[in-house]
């Protein structure tokens, strides 16, 4: 177990291998704002924003963090921290407004290749996730990922950037969370483009994987020394009794969660025992389609935030199963549960099941409601304990063997939260979104010092 209340000099960078890479993480839609500037299209989440109800506070990614104009502070504030990697995302729509076409966007590519630039300026290095999921809505309108030519154009947009950017990017993430792209965006409906089918969400879910696959020989081509991957937000599950009913459940809910991705992504096909269960939900998949989807990567990103606790519920879901939550733990304002200890336990089975070459924790990070003092300061005390404790289990984790080589606190900047809309805060610098006056916090400071070695 982790101390609550731990010692803010309990953890040291020293505790690390001199190569190991620190960062912390953005996204293009959530940051960048200028949505109607240089050439930029709609995307998927201007659409699902402009729609009443979908977001809770009302607001959209039009503005944010204005990212698009403010790189260049944004960049100094991810150096002062002591970084030596920045990831972020290229916001689709800028390149090919339109989802595809024979000329990219020049606009666009001329941003992402300032931001870059500025990033090797001041020592960080780029890590660039190729979709988070701001889609353009032309492609949306002709089926989405639920249609399989949205693989191609996402090739042809894996292609287009990464061969003008490869000289200088060389860790390619080709998709983040998959499994939100697939059910929270189209089978929950809580996420752009609000779709709700089942079926839908698995068909989308299965081109994803199969874009991931196809788009790596080309980055390849156009960077020979690229190391790709993909993010997958992963869970460590646990049921909620010791009844056999109980652990069947987390079973079939593992099935969807966890291995629906790992098992074909590493050569496994889909986990038999779930698409058993399927029936006609089950996605359409081509000949090929598997040895494709299990392209040989060179590290796994997993974005860990809370584990889960299973019940076994007939009729409930699409696998009878009910996340319970349990009382007397300490959770997050966003209601996550804190467990370090789940990572631990996540990263170790992920490392005995699957054997990556290299883990990355692309994203790990906290919301609070954090409260300015009236000197301005941000005294965010809980989420500067979350970080002290999870990279103590960072530590812990690389002690038992398991290799994991960086770590991407998400998330530099406060910013759009998707359906919260700007209610939760997850940066290590508070943004006034009125102001777009930036502000470290205490858990920013934290980070700045232990990256500094002067804790």
């Amino acid at each position: 177990m982790f101390n609550s209340n731990p010692d803010l000099t309990s953890i040291q960078r020293s505790d690390f291998a001199r190569d190991f890479r620190w960062g912390s993480s953005t996204s293009s839609y959530q940051i960048e704002g200028a949505a109607r500037e240089d050439g930029r299209g709609e995307s998927i989440w201007d659409r699902f924003c402009a729609l009443p109800g979908n977001i809770r506070d009302g607001s959209n990614g039009d503005v944010a963090c204005d990212h698009y104009h403010r790189w260049p502070e944004d960049l100094d504030l991810a150096c002062s921290l002591g970084s030596n990697a920045y990831r972020f995302s290229i916001a689709w729509p800028r390149i090919f407004p339109q989802g595809r076409g024979k000329t990219p966007n020049q606009a666009g590519l001329d941003y992402y290749s300032r931001l870059v630039d500025g990033m090797l300026e001041r020592g960080l290095e780029p890590w660039v996730t190729l979709y988070h999921w701001d889609l353009p809505q032309a492609l949306q309108d002709q089926g989405g990922w639920a249609n399989r030519d949205t693989i191609d154009a996402f090739v042809e947009y894996a292609d287009v950037v990464s061969g003008h950017l490869g000289d200088r990017i060389k860790h390619w993430i080709t998709h983040n969370e998959p499994w939100c792209t697939a059910f929270h965006g189209n089978y929950e409906g809580v996420h752009a483009p609000g779709i709700r089918n089942f079926k839908t969400a698995l068909q989308v879910c299965h081109n994803v994987l199969v874009s991931h696959g196809q788009a790596i020989p080309v980055i390849r081509r156009n960077v020979p020394d690229a190391r790709i991957g993909a993010a997958l937000s992963l869970h460590p599950l646990q049921p909620a009794s010791e009844s056999m009913q109980d652990a069947a459940a987390t079973r079939r809910h593992d099935g969807l969660r966890n291995r629906w991705f790992l098992d074909p992504l590493y050569g496994r096909g889909y986990p038999e025992d779930i698409w058993n269960l399927l029936g006609e939900s089950a996605p359409v998949v081509q000949e090929g389609d598997l040895a494709t989807i299990a392209a040989p990567t060179d590290f796994l990103g997993v974005n860990y935030y809370f584990p889960e606790i299973v019940a076994d519920a007939p009729g409930v879901g699409s696998m009878s199963t009910r996340v319970v939550e349990t009382k007397d733990v300490e959770r997050t304002a966003f209601g996550w549960e804190v467990s370090p200890d789940g990572m631990v336990r996540l990263l170790n089975r992920v490392s005995r099941d699957y054997r990556p070459t290299e883990i990355y924790i692309t994203e790990n990070g906290s919301t609070y409601d954090d409260v300015v003092t009236e000197s301005g300061s941000i005294e965010d005390t809980q989420r500067r304990s979350y970080l002290i404790r999870h990279l103590q289990a960072t530590k812990k984790i690389v002690d038992m063997g398991v290799p994991v080589k960086g770590y991407f606190a998400w998330s530099l900047l406060d910013n759009f939260e998707w359906a919260e809309g700007y209610i939760r805060r997850f940066g290590l610098t508070h943004v006034n979104f009125e102001t777009q006056q930036r502000t470290l916090k205490a858990s920013g400071e934290w980070y700045r010092a232990f990256l500094g070695g002067t804790l």
